[in-house]
């Protein structure tokens, strides 16, 4: 129950953040925000007995969010799935700390915006360059490290009743 809410925060937090931030190309800002896309892998330990259940929510606020900013229906929807996948293969590798947090966020980041670009352009819906797609991924860096570490620490503090799982 708690991951369902901290994704719905997530995704209310992406639309209002989108409307006061300057996130295209050549504006100044450097907080373009993918607050869902963090809190999927945020909240992969409280899904770890139940990885079916985890795929389909991601699936289900993958249409959320196609339906509510994007209009492509599937496209994120299929993205992160793929993004929950990689998720889970790094939580079952690798030991996951507040530390190791500032490694893995920006490379979901950089596998996310990736594969949106590949997309876009194989699809010829949008044009991209390689120019785009680094600003893309260097602008959205520090916004979504500071709420993933802030998303980490307030679950890890949070009672064991809570959270019914073991965060490092």
């Amino acid at each position: 129950m708690l991951s369902i809410i901290i994704l719905a925060i997530s995704l209310f937090l992406d639309g209002l953040l989108t409307n006061y931030l300057p996130y295209l190309v050549n504006d100044l800002s450097l907080f373009t925000p993918l607050l869902t896309l963090i809190s999927i892998f945020i909240i992969y330990p409280f899904h770890r007995k139940d990885e079916r259940k985890y795929l389909i929510m991601l699936f289900i606020v993958g249409l959320l969010y196609d339906s509510l900013y994007t209009n492509l229906l599937f496209f994120n929807a299929v993205l992160f799935v793929g993004i929950g996948v990689l998720t889970k293969y790094i939580y079952k590798t690798f030991e996951i700390n507040s530390l190791k947090i500032l490694m893995y966020i920006p490379l979901i980041i950089i596998v996310y915006e990736t594969s949106t670009a590949l997309i876009l352009l194989l699809f010829n819906i949008v044009p991209i360059t390689f120019y785009k797609l680094i600003y893309k991924i260097s602008h959205s860096l520090i916004l979504n490290i500071i709420y993933g570490e802030l998303l980490f620490l307030i679950i890890k503090v949070l009672p064991k009743k809570w959270k019914k799982i073991k965060i490092n």
